[in-house]
C-alpha cells in the first residue's frame, strides 16, 4: 500500500488513465479506488493456508436422513464453543450415523482435518493413534523417533497435531471395546488405555473436537462432562411425527394409525422401516389390521436386540425381567422379594441400564420411575 501510494505521488497520471486495477482521475482525487484488500488476502491466504483433508471411508453409506434440527442445532453450538468431547449415544438404528454425516455437511469449514474411523475391529490405541497421526500428516508415515509401539497415551505427539490444526475425530461402534456381561462402559482388557486417552483430550488445551458413537456410554464421560466443561453427552432419542415420511416412502395407508405405530416403536427410524416393510408386504399397507394382533411383530429385531441384550450381566437380566412384567413404569425404592438385588445392587444396574439406553425414566408425584420400550419388553418376555 506504501509503495503504491508513493507511486500515485510520484508518477503525472492523465484524466482517466488506469494502472492496472487502479483508475485514477489527477482532477478529483476523491475517485480513487481502493483496491479490494479482502479478496487479496483471502487469495494470499488459499496459496499459504494448507487445504482441508477429509476422509470419510470408514462412514458407513448415508441413509435417509430425518428432520433433526434441534440435536443438529445443539452440536453446532457445542462445536462452535469449543467442546472437546461430544458422545452421542443411543440404540443401534437410532440414527447416530445419519445425523453425525449430516452434522458434517453443516460444520464441515469449521475444521482442517475431518476423519470418521470405526472400532468395530477393536484396534489397539496405539494403531489407531498411528493412523490419525499419518492422516494429520496428509499420508506421510509416522518417523522412526515416533514408532506405532510407542503409540500410547502421550507416546505419539497427537495433541501437536490437534492444537496446530483444527481436527475433527469421529470414533464409530465405540462399544465394541467395552466387555459384555459387566456393567457399561467397562473395558475390555488391554483396552483400558483408551478411557485414559478419552480423559486427556478433553481436559488439555487444543482446538479439535472428537465425537464419540456408541451404545454405552464411557465411564470416564460421566465425571468429564458438566454445564461449564469441554465434555457432552447426547441421548439421542426416537423421532416423533417426522417418522411419518418413512411410511409415505413406504405407501403404508391410514396415515391416522401411523402416530401409535411410532409410539409402540419409539420412533427408532430402523425398527419403523423393517416393521413398515412387513405391513407392506403382507398386509397390504394395512397398519390397523397389524395393530390388532396382540403381539408386537420382531422379526428381523430379535437379532439387533440379542447384539444389546446379550451383554448384559444376570443382574441387570434381572432388572430387565422385572421391568418387562411390570406394566406400569416401576419404583426402584420398592424392590420386589423375587428380585435377588441389594439396593446398592440395584442402582448401579439401574445406572448400568441407563448407560446402554435400555430404560426409560419417567417422572411421577416428582419421583423417577422406571420401564422399557415396548419392542424391548416383547423381545425379553419371549425369551423367559
Amino acid at each position: 500500500m506504501e509503495r503504491w501510494k508513493f507511486s500515485i505521488v510520484s508518477s503525472h497520471f492523465c484524466d482517466n488513465a488506469q494502472v492496472g486495477k487502479f483508475k485514477v482521475c489527477a482532477n478529483h482525487p476523491e475517485f480513487l479506488e481502493t483496491p479490494n484488500l479482502e479478496k487479496q488476502n483471502q487469495d494470499t491466504s488459499s496459496k499459504t493456508q494448507p487445504k482441508q483433508r477429509l476422509d470419510l471411508s470408514d462412514a458407513p453409506e448415508p441413509n435417509l436422513f430425518y428432520n433433526r434440527t434441534s440435536e443438529l442445532t445443539t452440536l453446532e453450538n457445542w462445536i462452535l464453543s469449543r467442546t472437546r468431547l461430544i458422545t452421542i449415544l443411543g440404540l443401534s438404528g437410532i440414527g447416530k450415523t445419519a445425523l453425525t454425516l449430516q452434522l458434517i455437511s453443516q460444520i464441515q469449514h469449521e475444521f482442517d482435518r475431518i476423519i470418521w474411523r470405526s472400532l468395530r475391529n477393536s484396534p489397539p490405541l496405539a494403531s489407531l493413534q498411528t493412523d490419525l497421526i499419518k492422516f494429520c500428516r496428509g499420508g506421510v508415515p509416522v518417523p522412526a523417533p515416533y514408532p506405532e509401539e510407542r503409540a500410547t497415551t502421550g507416546g505419539l505427539p497427537l495433541l501437536e497435531y490437534l492444537r496446530s490444526h483444527r481436527c475433527l475425530i469421529i470414533l464409530d461402534d465405540v462399544q465394541t471395546i467395552f466387555s459384555s456381561q459387566q456393567l457399561a462402559g467397562n473395558y475390555q482388557p488391554g483396552y483400558e488405555n483408551y478411557g485414559a486417552f478419552f480423559k486427556q483430550l478433553t481436559e488439555s488445551s487444543h482446538n479439535s473436537c472428537l465425537i464419540l458413537l456408541s451404545w454405552e456410554k464411557p465411564r470416564e464421560i460421566a465425571a468429564l462432562e458438566c454445564e461449564n466443561r469441554p465434555c457432552k453427552s447426547l441421548q439421542l432419542k426416537g423421532l416423533g411425527p417426522e417418522a411419518q415420511e418413512i411410511f409415505r416412502e413406504k405407501g403404508l395407508a391410514e396415515p391416522e394409525k401411523w402416530s401409535e405405530l411410532i409410539g409402540l416403536y419409539r420412533g427408532n427410524p430402523l425398527w419403523l422401516n423393517i416393521v413398515a416393510t412387513l405391513i407392506q408386504d403382507l398386509l397390504g399397507g394395512s397398519v390397523s389390521e397389524f395393530l390388532s394382533y396382540d403381539t408386537l411383530f420382531l422379526g428381523d429385531l430379535e437379532s439387533l436386540l440379542h447384539q444389546q441384550c446379550d451383554r448384559l450381566t444376570a443382574s441387570e437380566q434381572q432388572a430387565m425381567g422385572w421391568l418387562a412384567s411390570t406394566p406400569e413404569p416401576a419404583d426402584i425404592s420398592k424392590i420386589p422379594e423375587n428380585l435377588q438385588l441389594s439396593r446398592a445392587e440395584l442402582l448401579n444396574v439401574m445406572q448400568s441400564l441407563g448407560r446402554r439406553s435400555l430404560v426409560e425414566t419417567v417422572q411421577q408425584n416428582g419421583r423417577s420411575h422406571f420401564t422399557i420400550a415396548p419392542v424391548i419388553r416383547e423381545y425379553i418376555t419371549n425369551k423367559k
